[in-house]
């Protein structure tokens, strides 16, 4: 099991909050792609820079931001200056609102899965071989790509809501999320690692409350079951990880930053050996 964080802000702290990371056992620091947030590359620069151990990504590059052979270049220069620390996370794009903030054209989601496709052709041709790639998305365009040509398919876990603005979305249920993964597992073409985005961690006895007031279109106790959440005590939590491992095949699980502190006593204590754990 690997464990990633996703840094959303990167402030005069950045470099203390990776080196805290690292301590705390995290495997990975991502950032995200998004309008707003910082630029990946950079950022993921100095996490590596602040860190020993750590692999840095971006979760994940929106590939229609980029013109191909200029992103060949970043992603070259990138794994140079980290040591090869470097794993490449890429998907279609998903927010209709950041590409018109940015002048961009908003494609069909075929023709956007499409140019990942052509995206990956020629960062291939240019780079011959790639960093570890991650592929992430919900479509199921985007996750035959992943398992065709993955070594990590991310899976977000979210789906758009029906008639609602484009990037506007609502947690996949179990069995679609189960679904999703059969979908990856019956097209790979090799094996793989799953990695999913954890979109709310809590650490409480009782966490129903707080689940409660996080996401008023979801019942707390509905939200203990969805493969997206995190909750309860450190050994429910943990027993859960292993539950979704055997279930989903997750080995690989991310965190947002914010949760980063109470996340890493599930960690501490996943890998904890077996005679010492604390009961469930």
């Amino acid at each position: 099991m690997r464990f990633g964080v996703s840094m959303r802000a990167v402030g005069d702290d950045f470099a203390a909050k990776c080196r805290r990371a690292e301590e705390l056992g995290y495997d990975v620091i991502t950032v995200p792609d998004h309008l707003g947030a910082p630029a990946p590359f950079p950022a993921l620069v100095a996490a590596a820079a602040a860190t020993e151990r750590l692999r840095v990504g971006p979760m994940v590059l929106n590939a229609p931001f980029y013109n191909p052979a200029l992103l060949a270049r970043d992603i070259e220069s990138t794994v140079a200056v980290t040591g090869g620390r470097f794993d490449l996370g890429i998907g279609a794009g998903h927010m209709k609102s950041e590409f018109d903030d940015a002048g961009l054209p908003w494609w069909p989601a075929k023709r956007r899965i499409e140019y990942l496709d052509h995206t990956l052709t020629e960062l291939r041709r240019r780079l011959g071989k790639l960093p570890p790639l991650l592929i992430a998305g919900n479509s199921e365009g985007v996750l035959r790509l992943a398992a065709e040509h993955a070594d990590i398919v991310g899976f977000s876990g979210l789906k758009q809501a029906p008639g609602r603005p484009p990037g506007t979305f609502q947690l996949a249920t179990p069995d679609e999320l189960a679904g999703r993964v059969e979908f990856v597992r019956s097209h790979a073409t090799q094996a793989q690692q799953y990695n999913v985005l954890v979109q709310k961690v809590v650490v409480a006895e009782d966490p129903v409350p707080v689940l409660d007031k996080w996401h008023p279109e979801y019942r707390g106790e509905d939200l203990l079951r969805a493969p997206q959440i995190l909750a309860g005590t450190v050994e429910r939590i943990t027993t859960e990880l292993r539950n979704r491992e055997q279930r989903f095949g997750f080995d690989y699980v991310t965190v947002f930053g914010p949760m980063m502190a109470d996340f890493a006593a599930v960690i501490a204590e996943f890998r904890r050996p077996e005679s010492t754990r604390s009961p469930a």
